[in-house]
């Protein structure tokens, strides 16, 4: 694997892993004021989501990584079959 490859797979994870703890604490407000949107949060707390996002992704991708370069895990084979 090699890095291009890396960092291809590590945007992609981001993103996809980002969307899916987007949700996670999420709350609304009780009291809207006028002109608000019903269900926008009241806490979003998007720097730490992407935080832990980010965490997330480079835990897999280095797994990932080291699986590929070690031999355990090979695409050409999956290709192949």
């Amino acid at each position: 694997m090699d890095n291009v490859t890396t960092a291809i797979f590590f945007a992609i994870a981001w993103w996809l892993i980002f969307f899916m703890t987007l949700p996670f604490g999420v709350r609304r407000l009780e009291k809207p004021e006028p002109g608000m949107e019903l269900g926008a949060p009241e806490r979003p707390r998007l720097w730490m989501k992407a935080g832990v996002t980010t965490l997330i992704t480079t835990v897999i991708t280095v797994s990932l990584r080291w699986a590929m370069d070690s031999g355990l895990i090979s695409l050409r084979d999956v290709i192949s079959s």
